[in-house]
């Protein structure tokens, strides 16, 4: 259990710094809309991660299949919740979804599992 909670606080901390580093680096500006961001991914992050653990531990699904549905999920809810709350609109919120959300999986999951391999 102490394992499964220190992957999801260490991928939780992770993904907001890296997405709200990413979003002002692609010129989100506002408290408000890095607030969003960051608020999003206190809602999104640890759902997929945990999902994840569920995932891979008690079923045979291919981590490829269950990774490629849980991160197009995690794409697709928070580009509507941009969509909605965002006052920013350059670049679109589907645009910055895709960014935050690829800058996050793919530099955060290589980071995440280095921290963890030398913490556990």
């Amino acid at each position: 259990m102490k394992q499964i909670i220190l992957t999801l606080v260490i991928c939780l901390l992770l993904t907001m710094v890296l997405e709200e580093a990413m979003a002002l680096l692609v010129g989100v500006r506002k408290g408000f809309d890095l607030a969003v961001i960051l608020f999003t991914n206190t809602l999104t992050n640890p759902v997929v991660v945990f999902t994840g653990i569920l995932l891979s531990t008690y079923t045979a699904v291919p981590r490829a299949l269950y990774i490629t549905v849980l991160e197009i999920t995690v794409y697709v809810v928070e580009a509507l919740i941009y969509k909605k709350l965002l006052y920013c609109r350059k670049p679109s919120p589907f645009i910055l979804s895709l960014i935050l959300n690829a800058t996050s999986f793919f530099i955060g999951t290589t980071l995440a599992t280095l921290i963890l391999k030398n913490l556990i």
